[in-house]
């Protein structure tokens, strides 16, 4: 058990709300979860006393219920001993496990590398391929969440493996030396002598490492988002969906479907909006919207409805006129964007799935990349405001039509579109590239491991 655990009574599960019963009793829980700010004055900590799990008498444990971008609500918790001086600092999730799974692979280069915030939920799997070294999800003693650094997690590392070492020699000699040794070798990682791989992947989709370039790409950063399997369900703790009953296709195209969710914003209850919907010279897909009435947000998301096509697509649009933001674009979930002028690009999944205009979808990355607290604020490096408020300034520019751009649209699934205006003519400011995948791209697609060829007959012959 933790030392950041509460007394008995759980003050700490007494904050949180365990289940909204009316529109009052939601709106007094979402203003539990405030925004981090050195300006707010009624965010304070709560503290409670607790038992210190080193020396057992008392000490003193802080809870604040904070937001944190890319992680929604979180219980922060801090530990302090004032008899034996032990402290310790963890984060608990209050917020809803994503839609998918997320897998960051950090190339740690050089020693700025070491300073980049990371956010990690209990449910993330450390592995350092080059040590052969993996943390399990549920593993580390004290809990796992934690709102660190690289150089953090590879010293909470080296003191888990520490901390049973007197208990290792006396009766496990040989034992404790490899630990020794592998300790030296996590010590040495903090120097970046040579390059070295930190992979953290959660099956939640609530961990996060921090992009110090943004807006621009991290070259030494790779982002992948999967499908989770049944086994990682079950370990979140998630039930399978039941099966529902089949709609006939020529109701589904003419009927509006409703199902219950929860607002991503307040957790509040919401209904959200489905249908399916033709797009002229594409393809029918699937549009969902989102309306919170108790805190207004709004959320719309597309999906394809047919299957991932037999090339990847890539789009190139040149803006010469302030007419082309008026085109219709639908940009799936597994597209990325780029605008070659502003050495920006767009990863997959990042805004998912949207069916839009052109000016739609630069407005929505522009409020992505201005209001990421983790490029502002006190953590933020000299300079970093400067090529945001610039970068806001040159897309602006674009939007009016003063400066003329490309924006490229690359999905390897096939499923995005941009509307051409001279249909069905070719449209001369707009070009349309079908390629073939790469090993890499098939496999962010889950298509490397997917088998199709002889299925039946294998099924066959099981039975």
């Amino acid at each position: 058990t933790s030392s950041l655990t509460p007394s008995p009574g759980h003050p700490a599960q007494d904050l949180v709300p365990e289940g909204p019963k009316s529109a009052a009793s939601l709106k007094k829980a979402g203003s539990l979860f405030r925004p981090i700010s050195a300006e707010d004055e009624e965010q304070q900590p709560t503290e409670i006393e607790s038992l210190c799990m080193n020396c057992y008498r008392n000490g003193v444990t802080r809870l604040l219920l904070t937001k944190i971008p890319f992680f929604r609500e979180i219980i922060v918790s801090s530990f302090s001993c004032e008899h034996c001086g032990w402290n310790n600092t963890e984060i608990q999730s209050a917020g809803r496990i994503q839609d998918q799974g997320v897998r960051y692979t950090l190339t740690v280069r050089a020693q700025e590398d070491m300073n980049r915030e990371v956010v990690k939920t209990d449910s993330a799997t450390t592995r350092i391929p080059e040590l052969d070294f993996e943390i399990p999800a549920f593993s580390q003693k004290g809990g796992s969440q934690a709102l660190t650094t690289v150089e953090g997690l590879i010293n909470r590392a080296i003191s888990g493996l520490e901390q049973d070492q007197p208990m290792r020699r006396a009766s496990e000699e040989t034992i404790a030396e490899r630990i020794d040794e592998f300790i030296v070798k996590l010590k040495e990682l903090k120097q970046v002598a040579s390059p070295f791989t930190l992979i953290i992947d959660d099956p939640s989709g609530n961990s996060f490492v921090e992009n110090p370039f943004a807006p621009q790409k991290d070259e030494a950063l790779v982002i992948t988002h999967y499908n989770r399997t049944s086994k990682q369900e079950e370990m979140l703790g998630l039930q399978a969906e039941a099966p529902e009953e089949k709609l006939e296709e020529d109701d589904l195209r003419h009927e509006v479907l409703q199902f219950n969710t929860n607002c991503p914003e307040c957790n509040a209850p919401a209904q959200t909006n489905m249908k399916l919907v033709q797009i002229p010279h594409f393809k029918e897909v699937i549009i969902m919207a989102t309306n919170c009435e108790n805190c207004g947000h709004r959320t719309n998301e597309v999906k394809s409805r047919r299957a991932v096509e037999p090339l990847g697509t890539r789009i190139t649009l040149h803006i010469t006129d302030p007419s082309d933001m008026t085109r219709d674009l639908l940009k799936s979930e597994t597209c990325s964007v780029e605008i070659p002028e502003l050495e920006f690009e767009l990863g997959m999944a990042v805004l998912g799935g949207k069916f839009t205009t052109l000016e739609g979808l630069l407005k929505d990355i522009r409020e992505l990349v201005i209001k990421n607290p983790f490029t502002l604020g006190d953590s933020s490096s000299p300079g970093q405001a400067e090529k945001l408020q610039e970068f806001s300034q040159k897309l602006d520019q674009i939007i009016e039509g003063t400066v003329k751009a490309h924006f490229i649209l690359d999905d390897p699934a096939g499923n995005s579109y941009l509307q051409n205006v001279y249909a069905p003519e070719d449209d001369p400011e707009m070009k349309v590239e079908c390629y073939k995948r790469t090993f890499d791209q098939n496999e962010d697609l889950g298509l490397n491991d997917m088998k199709t060829e002889g299925y039946e007959t294998g099924l066959a012959a099981q039975r």
